[in-house]
């Protein structure tokens, strides 16, 4: 098995985990959980998304917050953006990186954010003009890359041809998005290793969900098709609040653990992971599916009972 020295690990927590919790969040609370992020070495966060409080109440104090994250310099902030305005809100408080995300399924596009994927394309252009000039990244997620609720399979070619033209764009990362667990192993790796082999220049990442308890093959399988950058969440929140039965995404410290036991490294202190999701569960009020937190590592040792 060929496998790589390390892998990045974008955490995806404070904007996809918590985007479908009822409990909201205080701007002090986040902090917190965002303080246990870096102290566990978790250099790439998507601390939260300007999208109107109305639709998705649990990020209306995603601005509030970055103000205090911002000074740490050795970290990367992303902040998921729908729109121009979304842009707009990015420059004006600095954020650096922004993740804009469209569907490969036109059915799921329109639920999400009232448009055609073509018309989200059009929309994407105006964006990174404008984060161009403002000297902001731009990654794209596509979201049902493998599989739509509402459609159904999704066809290589369309994929293909989406990549195609995000290309075209130069944007920074193209991140696959399996919004509802539909992949499958196989599936993963033979549609990553394509496009990985033709569109050898650009930057993907990953993000899987663990719907149906395929999460951590996923990752393997995209592994070996030659990414080495995932979205993961701490405690495996989160789901996407426009698509049926889009529970949770595949848990950071599980991934980590798995990782570190097959010796690639992450840069990220898996102990120190493992206590920000104990923490985690005392703010969202509910256990979280994290098993390495149930279970411990494996490679922990129990004292033998005296009879």
């Amino acid at each position: 098995m060929s496998l790589p020295n390390s892998v990045t690990i974008n955490d995806v927590v404070l904007r996809d985990g918590l985007q479908l919790e009822a409990k909201l969040l205080t701007v002090e609370e986040k902090l917190d959980l965002s303080n246990r992020l870096l102290e566990a070495n978790v250099k790439t966060i998507e601390f939260g998304s300007f999208v109107h409080p109305r639709l998705v109440p649990q990020m209306a104090n995603s601005k509030e917050l970055f103000k205090y994250l911002k000074g740490n310099h050795d970290t990367t902030f992303i902040a998921l953006i729908p729109n121009l305005k979304g842009a707009e809100i990015a420059a004006e408080i600095q954020v650096k990186q922004v993740n804009f995300v469209l569907s490969v399924s036109n059915t799921h596009n329109q639920q999400n954010v009232r448009q055609t994927t073509e018309e989200s394309l059009q929309s994407l252009a105006k964006i990174k003009t404008y984060c161009d000039q403002s000297e902001i990244k731009v990654d794209v997620s596509l979201a049902t890359t493998f599989g739509c609720p509402f459609e159904g399979k999704i066809p290589v070619e369309r994929v293909h041809s989406i990549v195609e033209q995000l290309t075209k764009l130069s944007v920074h990362t193209i991140t696959l998005a399996d919004t509802t667990g539909m992949a499958n192993p196989k599936q993963v790796y033979e549609l990553v290793h394509s496009l990985v082999e033709k569109f050898s220049k650009q930057h993907f990442n990953l993000h899987f969900h663990n719907t149906r308890g395929m999460g951590l093959s996923n990752v393997l399988a995209g592994i070996q098709a030659g990414v080495t950058s995932f979205d993961t969440s701490l405690g495996g929140l989160g789901g996407c609040p426009f698509a049926p039965g889009a529970t949770g995404n595949v848990c950071t410290e599980d991934v980590v653990h798995m990782l570190h036991c097959m010796e690639i490294d992450t840069g990220i202190d898996l102990i120190k992971l493992i206590e920000a999701s104990n923490f985690l569960q005392t703010l969202v009020d509910h256990e979280v599916a994290s098993s390495v937190l149930k279970a411990g590592k494996s490679d922990r040792k129990y004292e033998i009972p005296v009879s």
